[in-house]
């Protein structure tokens, strides 16, 4: 026995997820113990307690209850430490964090719905290319559209999504 310790991770990063020596894990699994992430953030460790049971970050857990932090727990802790030090006080933070956490939710459904436009948009002039002389075309497959008249002049579209409500 030569009195050395086997070799371990460094703190904080033992199981990360990686799959290749070289790549680093993915921002959302924790692997920072509190002492790494309060160093990485240069924030106290109790301070990190406290916004975890505040809830303006929600650290992943161990079997035994230990705090892991993942890169975007990190990249949070910086965010919440920046706006505290500007004078904001937790509850307005709290609040700001909310409010960015819609904004992106917001941005996701608009570039979904936009997406689906486009999709619709594309269906009903492949339609009304493909069949110019039908005023009732026979469509099947999902979200494609149906033309029907409404006026002697006009037309109008529908798009069935099944599935959805």
């Amino acid at each position: 026995m030569t009195g050395r310790r086997p070799s371990r991770p460094a703190a904080g990063l033992g199981d990360t997820g990686v799959t290749s020596r070289h790549r680093a894990p993915d921002p959302e699994v924790p692997v920072f113990v509190i002492s790494v992430a309060a160093e990485l953030t240069g924030l106290h460790a109790q301070t990190l307690r406290t916004y975890d049971r505040l809830g303006l970050v929600r650290p992943g857990r161990t079997g035994g209850g230990g705090r892991r932090y993942s890169w975007r727990d990190i990249e949070l802790l910086r965010e919440v430490a920046e706006l505290s030090a500007s004078g904001i006080g937790l509850e307005g933070v709290r609040r700001i964090l909310e409010l960015e956490h819609q904004v992106d939710a917001l941005q996701r459904r608009l570039a979904e719905l936009e997406h689906d436009l486009a999709a619709a948009d594309y269906a009903l002039h492949q339609t009304l290319t493909h069949q110019p002389h039908q005023t009732h075309p026979t469509i099947t497959g999902t979200n494609l559209p149906a033309v029907r008249p409404t006026t002697p002049t006009g037309q109008s579209m529908t798009v069935w999504r099944r599935g959805r409500s």
